[in-house]
């Protein structure tokens, strides 16, 4: 059987992944911080589509909890065929308004732990002669904002760099960039969503199955909704920063209500 490994599967875009992969008949590997969400995830994952459903406890911005599921994803007895690096998270305010520790937090779960996750899956996959690695980035990664908007640019930027080392290999690498997705994300930054129009909006299930539409295509990068494909082509054309102040100018208006 298929085995897929989802980092912050429990809630988002990591839980739309895992329904939509159990439906197609994978065994899954749960993957988040809170035990007790992943053992409600589980269950129901099994209970509705019958397959197997393994849940691991680790925080990816500790080095324990890296570590942890380095040493999942190179158990050869147990190999992984399909590894969604989806863990993330937002930090409210500005540059510099931030606490250090909390934009540390972010380069570790962003950038270490998707290098790291990546570098345990591959020799495996590279040996079977398949697999392939989503890394969820974001339409922020052409938008320049912060440490977040830096830390989804390299990840772009790895996985087509990578890709490009794979040739051959017959495994696939892709980076997805939603743009606004409804999801616990706002919520847990602190930030309102009150001033961002409805027609901004993705749903999680939307943005994953355009995901597998593209990763079965062979595509290194996947931008859900066509008027965030527009967004990136424009972006993309622009110099560096072009849109810089229009996007860090959004983010520090969220308002609450």
């Amino acid at each position: 059987m298929t085995t897929a490994l989802i980092t912050g599967a429990t809630a988002g875009i990591g839980a739309a992944f895992a329904r939509r992969l159990a439906r197609s008949g994978y065994q899954l590997v749960l993957v988040a911080r809170d035990t007790g969400r992943l053992e409600r995830a589980a269950a129901d994952l099994h209970g509705t589509y019958g397959i197997e459903v393994e849940v691991l406890t680790a925080d990816l911005a500790t080095d324990e909890g890296i570590g942890a599921v380095e040493a999942r994803l190179a158990d050869s007895a147990r190999p992984v065929d399909l590894l969604v690096n989806n863990a993330g998270f937002g930090n409210k305010g500005a540059f510099g308004a931030v606490p250090l520790q909390d934009e540390l937090d972010m380069v570790k779960v962003h950038i270490e732990a998707i290098l790291r996750l990546t570098t345990a899956a591959l020799p495996g996959m590279r040996e079977r002669r398949r697999g392939a690695v989503v890394n969820v980035a974001s339409v922020a990664a052409f938008l320049p904002r912060g440490t977040y908007g830096a830390s989804k640019a390299w990840v772009v930027s790895f996985t087509q760099g990578v890709l490009r080392d794979l040739g051959g290999t017959g495994v696939r690498m892709m980076a997805l960039c939603p743009g606004f997705t409804r999801t616990e994300f706002h919520e847990r930054a602190g930030m309102g969503t009150g001033n961002i129009p409805s027609w901004s909006w993705l749903s999680a299930e939307r943005v994953v199955d355009e995901a597998m539409r593209d990763l079965a295509r062979g595509r290194s990068l996947s931008v859900p909704g066509k008027r965030y494909k527009v967004a990136v082509a424009i972006a993309r054309m622009l110099p560096p920063g072009g849109l810089g102040g229009l996007s860090s100018k959004a983010a520090r208006t969220y308002r609450t209500d």
